[in-house]
């Protein structure tokens, strides 16, 4: 997983793939969506698909993959490992939303929300295993908004493959916990080796689980608070955590 280009600016959007699996190409495949990073105010947000043949979905529940929040950070390393070495006959791909674009995105003039972001990236990330070639047939994922209307707007989407939207899918199928443990990896690593634009001097890292709830993180997001210039761009400043310390903390502007 080089995440380099992403680190590299991580202002906007980026996509990283694994390659195709040949076998991918010319058998019925099986995909999984989900997210890693919704909630919280520091850091971007990870939609991240895995695919495999029909004919695999034993092998792949034979790695114990498991939703990736009832694993701690040595075991979805480990299993991400498994995954990448299961190359033959899985394929992954993440879009990372960095928390300035997710901002910027519902702040804008016309009404933008979480939902409609998520639900977006995961047709884009869906469209791009089509596109890629892969023979999709079946496509599992984490509902984002009530389930069933999810589930029509995507079969409507894509029409031809069954398409099954569950509350909890990431417990309830191994392509979506193998898709939750692509993306929750790829957040930690790009949380941990954050590379801030902003001139701060000695970062402090301890900023806590980055949820609006953690005192650790409310303490961060205290320090780092810029009276005039708002926070630098790891924070989601469309969060309300974010706007109601901007509001007493800082200095109003009048546009």
């Amino acid at each position: 997983m080089d995440l380099k280009q992403f680190e590299a600016d991580n202002s906007g959007s980026f996509r990283l793939a694994s390659r195709i699996p040949d076998v991918c190409r010319t058998e019925d495949c099986c995909l999984g969506v989900d997210e890693a990073g919704r909630g919280p105010v520091l850091g971007p947000m990870v939609y991240g698909i895995c695919f495999c043949p029909v004919s695999k979905k034993e092998e792949l529940k034979d790695l114990k993959v498991a939703d990736s929040k009832t694993l701690n950070e040595a075991e979805r390393e480990n299993l991400f490992q498994k995954l990448d070495e299961a190359q033959s006959y899985v394929g992954w791909a993440l879009q990372i939303l960095s928390p300035n674009m997710i901002s910027t995105s519902m702040l804008q003039r016309t009404k933008y929300n979480l939902n409609a972001l998520s639900h977006d990236t995961a047709i884009g990330l869906i469209q791009y295993a089509l596109d890629s070639g892969v023979q999709l047939k079946e496509v599992f994922v984490d509902t984002v908004g009530p389930a069933e209307k999810y589930e029509e707007k995507l079969s409507q989407r894509f029409p031809g493959i069954q398409v099954t939207v569950r509350p909890k899918a990431d417990s309830l199928f191994p392509v979506v916990s193998a898709a939750s443990i692509c993306a929750k990896v790829a957040r930690d690593r790009v949380v941990k080796g954050w590379n801030f634009a902003e001139d701060l001097g000695e970062i402090d890292a301890d900023y806590g689980s980055g949820y609006p709830n953690d005192p650790k993180t409310k303490e961060w997001l205290l320090k780092y608070l810029d009276p005039v210039f708002g926070y630098p761009q790891f924070v989601r400043f469309s969060w309300s955590t974010a706007q109601t310390l901007m509001d007493s903390k800082a200095v109003p502007v009048h546009w």
